[in-house]
């Protein structure tokens, strides 16, 4: 009965993909084909004796592609198991298909889910605990970021492994800053310096209209997470609720108003551009220079990169913080998915599930996934690997995102927030953050009230949750 309560929190998730998903357009289909089996392995006959499993996604396009070569290369490595990856469509597609699975019971023997439904899935009692793998294969993980496995990681379990790993930074038009008499090479690092850097970038035309905002972001309740955390705010009790559940919302906190307070600020000032909730249009924005300056998720500097080519230089930086103090006691949360090994899937399968997820973590792997999708590889030794010192050496502004990473403590802060209404949560957040920026309530109302309705949510929940 708690499990068909819990489906009910499984539908709450499915609302906003994760900050760091591409587009997920489906990945073209040979004419012969179905798009199902689009991602398909492009490999021999399998061994008769193989053990075949499925692998769920929800990575389209190029990603999408880069994902079938992966299952393609594991398939080619041995002859035990076959894998199919097959696409599912956005995070939300792929949670929902996943939902209707476990009534039917069809279900993948390994599913890409993104950051939000950590707590869900495990509440849900559907995963088979990765570091159950990890334990009895022996298999060492001291060679992974640390702070991406502390994401998924809960009493000092871990249940995912990290997949597409990202975080959010600065990207700034080098072109206008010159134009602006700023300098490139040193993008503001502070609240009080973008907002100065702004104004002067800002252009207006003879109409006295805007044509270019000095700095723009989307209205996305994982940017407002990110400058909670980068501020060293908590977003929920209970140490983000990692310490024990969750039982109410914090985030409405001195750092969670200072947020706000200097969003409404530039956007009174007419110098921060506002696009609205979609991040693509604030994507859109900055690459038809309408901003100077954005906040996006690492997982789309390759994109940028093409769209800024031959119009203008493309420039990152870290995510801005209220004052430099705040550099040295805390930094941003990881985005993106892990894997999850389904339980109720037979032994075989699992096995196989987990063959190929240390496939995906090998060095070699992750390098080609880093260079073919954008997103940071979850082991050190990747950036060891040719082919990935080559693509850094060709886009270096991608070591911001790495440097960004590096520097970051591993603590509560950073850890992230873990409960099973965070989907909601971040609409909730939304919808306080438009509220301010209309002029409907102050940045200390709008928290408020956003906090008081998500405490109800996590209580509603709890309810709900396996002790």
């Amino acid at each position: 009965m708690k499990r068909l309560i819990l489906m009910s929190a499984l539908i709450m998730v499915l609302v906003l993909v994760a900050a760091c998903a591409t587009p997920t357009e489906a990945p073209k289909p040979p004419a012969s084909s179905s798009a199902a089996a689009s991602s398909a392995p492009a490999s021999s006959v399998a061994p008769a004796a193989a053990t075949k499993f499925a692998f769920w996604h929800a990575m389209g396009g190029t990603n999408g592609e880069a994902i079938a070569e992966m299952m393609k290369r594991f398939n080619a490595s041995q002859t035990a198991c076959v894998g199919e990856a097959v696409f599912q469509g956005s995070y939300d597609d792929s949670l929902n298909k996943l939902k209707a699975g476990l009534q039917s019971k069809d279900i993948p023997a390994v599913v890409q889910m993104f950051d939000l439904a950590t707590q869900v899935l495990i509440d849900l009692q559907v995963i088979a605990p990765m570091q159950d793998f990890i334990d009895k294969d022996k298999f060492d993980l001291k060679d992974f970021e640390q702070n991406v496995l502390a994401y998924y990681s809960v009493g000092g379990k871990l249940y995912g492994m990290p997949y597409n790993t990202s975080n959010p930074m600065l990207y700034i038009n080098k072109d206008a800053f010159k134009a602006a008499g700023l300098d490139p090479a040193k993008p503001p690092r502070t609240y009080a310096e973008v907002l100065d850097a702004a104004k002067k970038l800002t252009k207006k035309g003879a109409d006295g209209k805007v044509s270019m905002y000095g700095y723009s972001m989307a209205i996305y309740g994982w940017f407002f997470e990110q400058l909670l955390a980068a501020s060293g705010g908590l977003y929920l009790d209970n140490g983000n609720g990692r310490d024990a559940r969750a039982t109410k919302a914090t985030f409405n906190s001195p750092e969670g108003v200072k947020i706000l307070t200097w969003w409404k600020e530039g956007y009174d000032a007419g110098v921060f551009g506002n696009f609205g909730r979609p991040t693509a249009d604030t994507q859109k924005a900055f690459d038809a220079q309408q901003t100077a300056m954005m906040i996006e998720s690492t997982a789309g500097l390759r994109s940028r990169l093409n769209a800024a080519q031959g119009k203008f230089e493309l420039g990152t930086g870290f995510l801005p913080r209220p004052d430099e103090a705040a550099y040295t006691k805390s930094g941003t949360i990881i985005g993106g998915a892990s894997v999850y090994i389904m339980k109720d899937r037979p032994a075989a399968e699992q096995n196989c599930a987990w063959q190929f997820v240390k496939f995906t973590v090998s060095p070699e792997i992750q390098a080609y996934w880093h260079t073919a999708s954008g997103y940071y590889p979850v082991t050190k030794k990747s950036y060891d690997v040719k082919e990935d010192k080559e693509w850094v050496a060709k886009y270096p502004q991608f070591l911001t995102a790495v440097e960004q990473l590096h520097a970051a403590p591993n603590n509560r802060f950073t850890q992230g927030a873990l409960t099973g209404v965070m989907p909601a949560s971040r609409q909730r957040i939304e919808l306080a953050i438009e509220e301010v920026i209309q002029g409907k309530s102050t940045p200390q109302q709008a928290l408020d009230s956003a906090a008081a309705d998500v405490t109800k949510l996590i209580t509603d929940y709890n309810k709900t949750a396996p002790k």
